[in-house]
């Protein structure tokens, strides 16, 4: 058996957290600078956005697909979990090599630094001055810890030897993390800087010239479509009514957002300004005063994300005010060769579409409003895409800064070379959101969710009880086909283990698919169905 010398573990285990501490700290100076600029953002953040722009498709499909909207927040906590780790081994480091540590801590500074140079919003130069002040720091904190560094390993008894005692690390280690903590609030409570938010309080939209929906109507099947099963049923308006059913029109507070952006850009509506240029006889810039003196229309619309699952929950409907994006282009005259909307946020995502999907009758707005209000900051504000029929990977830019004009080849938005296709209409899908429970009663209950199929829109949605016939399900109102619809099927549920299955019909006469698809690359497919068990 191995003798351990309980005064050298307990100097590692104090080594390891004096790194650890003083990584905490480095960090914290981070934040502190990311809150009393907009031109800086945090270590933390910084890192991991680049572990987004540089992780392949395939491992950013499955932390979406496994994670959902708690993605960016179990990134962000990793990437803080995993610095301070990498102090505490500085920290184990410096007990014997204290020159490795200090160029260990550049290093990593140096990194971090960097991270936060890359992003457009940033300022190169205040980014290397936050890093070289927070190495500074870290290496100090870590030098003047108590028992925190030692030259060498040494023993007890030799008198160079000044091990601190008990009391002495622990009010060391509670004072650098109060200051940790404090340095950390100061700069979460200065980054949450209202002005933005109260710059959006006092925008006014100009009310709309129009609001009805350019959508195709509901059409009668082609000859060489697949027919539906049954007639569509009459439209009850107790549809809506539904206890658990998603509302026809998605609140801004519970609309789902999937993007890039770890830090939201916060940007002021009096300095912003959209410029349109690229394969363009006559580029030029857009204010905001500009937008708001337009004439305004609005558009109720369903956007979705390519990463949805058949059931999932990453898909809202919104009415939504802007400005027709033909309207946008056309001042700038696009030249014959012009075949993409390329369109940038300030924070440097792309996406683009085919420039012909502006003028081919759906909804293609540059918007400034959401559900009557301006644009929640979290979804665009001042000003966002919205494109019916796209998935928002190619088509729905939020904070927008520039709209180039390309050709289609070798010009791709960010997804692209991930592994995404480039070309991308949202796909016919429905969904269960009735019943919630997975035990009912048995008798008469609502089976009831939604469907979409923008821009053609659903004609019809049918259930199937256990594998059996398809059952026409009733429908509720919309104001077009590049909107959900709500839907609604009574069933006479009997005891036993059942499994309800939904599927919809285009107004074009396509029935949804059943064969299961992942959503990479270009959208998820199949049927999504419920289990329940009826006491």
């Amino acid at each position: 058996m191995i003798a351990v010398n309980p005064l050298t573990a307990l100097s590692r285990t104090r080594s390891a957290l004096s790194g650890l501490l003083s990584a905490g700290v480095a960090l914290a100076i981070g934040e502190l600078g990311a809150g009393m600029t907009d031109r800086l953002e945090s270590f933390v953040v910084a890192v991991a956005e680049l572990i987004i722009d540089i992780a392949p498709g395939g491992v950013v499909r499955a932390s979406i697909e496994t994670l959902g909207t708690a993605q960016k927040t179990v990134l962000l906590i990793g990437v803080a979990a995993g610095t301070l780790g990498l102090g505490a081994l500085i920290g184990l480091v410096a007990r014997k090599q204290q020159i490795w540590a200090v160029y260990l801590y550049a290093g990593v500074g140096v990194f971090g630094a960097w991270a936060i140079a890359r992003n457009p919003l940033t300022s190169a130069g205040l980014s290397w001055v936050v890093g070289a002040i927070a190495v500074t720091v870290g290496v100090v904190t870590l030098l003047r810890a108590p028992l925190g560094a030692l030259p060498f390993e040494q023993g007890p008894e030799d008198p160079k030897n000044t091990y601190a005692d008990r009391r002495e690390f622990i009010g060391w280690m509670s004072g650098m993390s109060v200051a940790a903590g404090a340095m950390t609030g100061v700069g979460r409570v200065v980054l949450s800087d209202e002005s933005i938010q109260n710059a959006r309080g006092r925008v006014v939209l100009p009310s709309a010239t129009t609001t009805e929906n350019t959508a195709s109507p509901r059409r009668t099947p082609s000859a060489n479509s697949a027919p539906p099963t049954t007639e569509a049923a009459t439209v009850p308006p107790e549809v809506a009514e539904v206890a658990n059913l998603s509302p026809y029109i998605t609140p801004n507070e519970t609309f789902y957002r999937i993007d890039t952006a770890l830090s939201v850009p916060m940007v002021d509506p009096e300095a912003w300004s959209l410029s349109v240029e690229g394969l363009v006889k006559n580029p030029y810039r857009l204010t905001f005063n500009d937008l708001l003196a337009m004439d305004l229309i609005e558009r109720t619309v369903t956007l979705c994300c390519v990463s949805n699952e058949v059931g999932g929950s990453l898909v809202g409907n919104a009415t939504w005010t802007g400005v027709p994006l033909q309207d946008v282009l056309s001042p700038a005259e696009p030249l014959l060769n012009a075949a993409q909307v390329m369109a940038q946020s300030v924070d440097g995502f792309t996406a683009g579409f085919p420039i012909e999907q502006v003028s081919d009758g759906r909804t293609a707005l540059l918007a400034i409003g959401m559900n009557g209000k301006p644009l929640p900051i979290i979804h665009g504000f001042p000003a966002r895409l919205v494109v019916a029929g796209l998935y928002g990977y190619v088509s729905a830019v939020k904070w927008l800064d520039a709209i180039k004009i390309t050709t289609w080849e070798d010009n791709d938005g960010y997804w692209i070379p991930r592994g995404w296709a480039k070309e991308a209409p949202i796909k016919l899908a429905s969904r269960i959101d009735v019943p919630k429970s997975s035990q009912l009663k048995a008798g008469m209950q609502p089976v009831a969710g939604v469907a979409w199929s923008p821009t053609e829109g659903v004609s019809q949605v049918e259930v199937s009880v256990d594998g059996g016939p398809w059952q026409t399900c009733e429908l509720g109102d919309t104001v077009g086909g590049e909107t959900w619809v709500q839907w609604l099927y009574r069933w006479e549920a009997k005891p036993g283990r059942h499994e309800l299955t939904v599927r919809a019909v285009g107004s074009d006469g396509a029935v949804q698919p059943s064969r299961s698809v992942s959503p990479a690359p270009n959208g998820a497919e199949g049927h999504h169905s419920v289990k329940v068990t009826v006491l």
